[in-house]
């Protein structure tokens, strides 16, 4: 059962806190409301039917069920986060929709017959692989999720020909981005800890504070011999840390998770040393480094091609989020958001 429960949240393109599939409205059949228009592009309909059948609203309906119940639908906290997710999901299918009419302008649409084909695979790969083709139980893992084989199809349909048509878009707006040796030789140059023959790592405390008057006193106190993780546990807003006085453990230099100016301030630092304050989004930091990991950085030959296939991606990424948000832009959208609960 689990197997088809982590499909599905492989498949959502984004997760939202709660969705549904359906909702009252007075006076209205479920083929009407099925019907109804949330939104308009370029002429182009998208009905309250395609919104309500968007992976970002599918298999996710217990979550709400368990919190309001069964009769979430007459709950008014959550007919308003409901809408809210809604209109999130519909903004990026207005997106999705301005994308795919251009890809149809520039020719670049996916085949469908090849979708439908792969998604097929898929389904049958699914079921050998973690069923054993065995259908009864395939089906009672698709009904534990709120799902039908045709609903997990769709999904799996929406998923691919978003992608493959983001990737085509990308691809022709960008035809003609080009890199040069200069570049590619000046991001080498920028970027050394990209390229070392092993991670570098680097072992860090830090004691974090609102304002750079506190953390210029706080580093006045170490300066005159204070115990770091001392002053650490005393007024380090970190609650994460301050127990442990401050300390952040070994990350590598590249992909760390941390806030891109303390890693720099922390980067920049000799093993033993202390910070002055270095400011970042959550605060005011004294960075103490423990200890440190450094290797060789690979030649340039060796990582030449890696460069270029990175800053032609980013280049080709750039030119397709300025389009898209031209299109959009110069796009006729009308939206009916009485028609989305």
């Amino acid at each position: 059962m689990k197997s088809v429960k982590k499909l599905v949240s492989a498949v959502l393109i984004s997760a939202f806190a709660f969705s549904t599939v359906g909702c009252n409205m007075i006076a209205k059949t479920p083929e009407a409301i099925k019907n109804s228009v949330v939104a308009t592009v370029n002429g182009e309909k998208i009905t309250r039917g395609e919104l309500d059948s968007n992976p970002n609203l599918m298999g996710v309906v217990a979550q709400i069920k368990q919190q309001y119940g069964e009769d979430y639908e007459k709950n008014d906290d959550a007919k308003s986060i409901l809408k809210e997710q809604k209109a999130q999901v519909l903004d990026t299918m207005i997106e999705a929709k301005v994308i795919e009419q251009k890809a149809k302008e520039l020719k670049v649409l996916p085949d469908d017959a090849k979708l439908k084909a792969e998604v097929d695979k898929q389904i049958s790969n699914i079921k050998q692989q973690q069923f054993g083709n065995d259908a009864t139980k395939f089906q009672a893992a698709l009904k534990q999720q709120n799902l039908t084989e045709e609903t997990l199809k769709n999904m799996y349909y929406t998923q691919m020909k978003n992608q493959e048509t983001v990737t085509n878009v990308t691809n022709n707006v960008g035809k003609d981005v080009k890199v040069d040796d200069k570049s590619i030789q000046d991001y080498y140059k920028n970027n050394p800890y990209k390229f070392t023959e092993k991670p570098d790592r680097i072992h860090t405390a830090h004691i974090l504070v609102k304002t750079e008057d506190e953390a210029k006193k706080v580093k006045a106190r170490l300066d005159k011999g204070e115990d770091f993780a001392k002053v650490a546990k005393e007024v380090s807003t970190d609650t994460a840390t301050k127990d442990k006085g401050g300390d952040l453990g070994f990350v590598n230099y590249v992909d760390s998770g941390f806030d891109a100016a303390f890693m720099a301030g922390a980067i920049a630092l000799k093993k033993g040393a202390v910070s002055a304050p270095v400011k970042s989004q959550f605060g005011y930091h004294i960075i103490k480094c423990i200890e440190k990991e450094e290797y060789p950085v690979k030649k340039i030959d060796a990582v030449k091609a890696q460069i270029k296939t990175q800053l032609e991606t980013e280049q080709k990424q750039k030119k397709y989020q300025d389009k898209v948000a031209e299109w959009k832009k110069s796009a006729k959208i009308t939206k009916n958001e009485k028609n989305l609960i």
